[in-house]
């Protein structure tokens, strides 16, 4: 997912408050019966619009299906026009301070992250589940390891530890390999280091995440996880397999 525009964001979320506008109708003079809103637009047109703004809407208040917002009855998409003004309020600020208090640091975009980590949590981070996001991602790359190296026994640390060993592979232990074995110390160590880093990322932050209750992770703290997993998927991905011969 690249860097929102937030010009273009809240452009279109006031556009679509526009479009959205709705006015009163009362009742007729001397009729019995209750007065009614309806869009000053054409419904399809809103409904449109909408289509736009709910995605919008979902990475800037990704819970706001169900927040406990004060509702305004008979008001047709009266959460849409809610959230879109809370939107572009936010959306405001965080330019505005941004722009002056900007500390100039790069960002990591989520998008450059590998596929088999953010292909397989894009649902759930833009629903706010971070804990469960760094979980799919660690699943994720167990998988594809595991179909690389066609092995079920196995998995994830112990797989990729065996997998990564400087050891010759032998019946049943296939080995990933990231550079041609020259008997020099850079093969060793880039291959025991990637075992020792598989081990790390799945014994402190996939097992806990996995046999632990605990609070939601903080968006930048899961971000970093998902960095770690990605790096991980990136020398699997990138690694040849050599099998006993």
């Amino acid at each position: 997912m690249t860097q929102m525009n937030r010009e273009w964001a809240i452009g279109k979320l006031k556009s679509f408050l526009v479009t959205a506008a709705i006015s009163y109708v009362p009742s007729p003079p001397n009729s019995v019966g209750f007065g009614y809103y309806k869009f000053n637009n054409p419904k399809p047109e809103v409904q449109a619009a909408a289509q736009i703004v709910e995605r919008i809407l979902d990475r800037v208040i990704p819970d706001w299906r169900t927040a406990d917002w004060e509702e305004a009855k008979k008001q047709p998409m009266w959460r849409h026009r809610e959230a879109a003004n809370r939107a572009v309020a936010l959306l405001e600020a965080e330019q505005e301070l941004q722009e002056n208090l900007g500390s100039g640091a790069p960002q990591l975009d989520a998008a450059t992250l590998h596929p088999w980590v953010w292909g397989s949590v894009a649902g759930l981070w833009s629903s706010g589940h971070f804990r469960e996001a760094v979980g799919a991602a660690a699943r994720a790359i167990n998988a594809q390891a595991q179909a690389k190296l066609a092995r079920r026994d196995p998995s994830e640390a112990k797989l990729l530890s065996d997998a990564f060993s400087t050891n010759a592979p032998t019946t049943g232990h296939p080995r990933l390999r990231l550079s041609v074995d020259d008997g020099g110390d850079t093969f060793k160590n880039r291959h025991d280091g990637a075992g020792n880093f598989a081990r790390g990322v799945y014994s402190a932050i996939r097992n806990p995440i996995a046999h632990e209750e605990g609070d939601e992770l903080e968006e930048h703290e899961a971000l970093e996880q998902l960095a770690a997993f990605s790096i991980l998927a990136r020398w699997v991905d990138a690694a040849t397999v050599d099998t006993a011969t």
